[in-house]
């Protein structure tokens, strides 16, 4: 319609039962339309839920071993980190030392290696292993699979 004053606007979107909207207020000067507001209101609700469905939501798990795990113990545990990286969630494989469990660090950095190379196939490091206090950790990410 062009540059009209405001009263005009207002009576043009009152005769066709429709509402006056400011679309763009920042614009000089101010953009307007004339439409449904209720009506546009649901179909930005109906575009919003859509938009929530499709999002995924990555959550950090975490599987923790000590340095004297059994065979059994340990294919257990990768079994489920990989059950939780096919999900599409990040790993978090951390080793836990105690007492004179701390003499014996590459114990430890044995066991993430291992899980590593297990994982190669379903996920990357995202975070190299690291020694924090009295565990050792790393954290793996789902590979993108397309």
């Amino acid at each position: 319609m062009g540059v009209i004053p405001i009263g005009e606007a207002l009576s043009a979107a009152e005769e066709r039962g429709l509402d006056l909207v400011e679309v763009a207020p920042g614009a000089k000067p101010p953009v307007c339309k004339i439409m449904d507001y209720g009506k546009y209101k649901y179909e930005m609700k109906k575009k919003e839920q859509e938009a929530k469905k499709k999002q995924t939501v990555v959550v950090l798990k975490e599987i923790k071993f000590r340095p004297k795990i059994d065979e059994h113990d340990f294919q257990f545990k990768v079994k489920h980190a990989f059950q939780f990286l096919g999900e599409g969630n990040k790993v978090k494989i951390s080793v836990m030392f105690r007492g004179r469990e701390m003499a014996y660090m590459n114990k430890g950095r044995e066991i993430l290696d291992r899980v590593a190379e297990e994982a190669k196939e379903l996920a990357k490091v995202e975070y190299l292993p690291k020694i924090e206090g009295r565990n050792m950790f790393m954290i793996l990410a789902p590979k993108k699979t397309k």
